[in-house]
C-alpha cells in the first residue's frame, strides 16, 4: 500500500474516532435534555421550551454521524445472502456495488441536504433561537462523511488492499447467533 493511502487511512481513522465520540456525546446530551425535560415537567411543573427541539437536533447529529461511522466500519446495510453463495471474487464485486450504492446515497444526502439547509436558513427556530437550517446540517455532514468513508473503501479495494478478507472469514449472522447460543453455559 502506498504511503499516501496509509497516511489518508490514518487521518480518516482519527476522523472516524472523533465522529464516533461526537455521536456518543450527542447521545448522552440528548438523554440529559430529555431527563431534564421530564424532571421540569413533573417535579417543577414548568417545562423549558428548548429541551425537546434540542434533543431532536442532537438525535439527528448522532444518527447521521453514527451512520457514517457504520459505513467506514462496514456495518451499513447490504444484501449478505448472496455473499455466502458466491466465490471470493464475486464477493469483492458485490461489496463494490454496495459501496457504490452507499456513495450515491451519501451524494444524495449532501445534495438534498444542502437544498433543505438553503430553504430553511432564513427561518428561526423559536425555542432555540437559531436558524431552521441547522435542522438539516447533520444530514449534509453525515453525507460528507459517508462519501469520504465509501471512497476510502473503494480506493483501497481498487488498489488491491485485502479489506474484505476479514469479512470473508466471518460466518453468516444466523450461524454466528447459533454458535453463540450453543456456547452458553447454564
Amino acid at each position: 500500500m502506498s504511503a499516501t493511502l496509509e497516511k489518508t487511512g490514518r487521518v480518516l481513522s482519527r476522523l472516524n474516532t472523533l465522529v464516533l465520540w461526537a455521536a456518543g456525546t450527542g447521545l448522552v446530551l440528548m438523554t440529559i435534555f430529555v431527563a431534564w425535560q421530564v424532571f421540569c415537567r413533573y417535579v417543577l411543573n414548568d417545562s423549558p421550551s428548548w429541551t425537546e427541539p434540542g434533543a431532536v437536533m442532537l438525535m439527528s447529529w448522532f444518527i447521521f454521524l453514527g451512520a457514517a461511522v457504520g459505513v467506514r466500519e462496514n456495518y451499513h446495510l447490504g444484501f449478505d445472502v448472496l455473499l455466502y453463495a458466491l466465490p471470493k471474487g464475486g464477493k469483492k464485486w458485490l461489496r463494490m456495488i454496495s459501496d457504490l450504492v452507499a456513495l450515491a446515497f451519501g451524494i444524495g444526502m449532501i445534495w438534498y441536504g444542502c437544498q433543505l439547509v438553503a430553504l430553511t436558513w432564513g427561518s428561526v427556530l423559536p425555542s432555540l433561537g437559531i436558524s431552521g437550517g441547522w435542522d438539516y446540517v447533520p444530514l449534509v455532514a453525515g453525507g460528507v462523511l459517508v462519501v469520504l468513508f465509501t471512497l476510502e473503501r473503494i480506493v483501497l479495494r481498487l488498489a488491491g488492499v485485502p479489506i474484505d478478507d476479514a469479512l470473508d472469514e466471518l460466518p453468516p449472522a444466523e450461524v454466528a447467533a447459533e454458535l453463540d447460543t450453543a456456547n452458553v453455559k447454564v
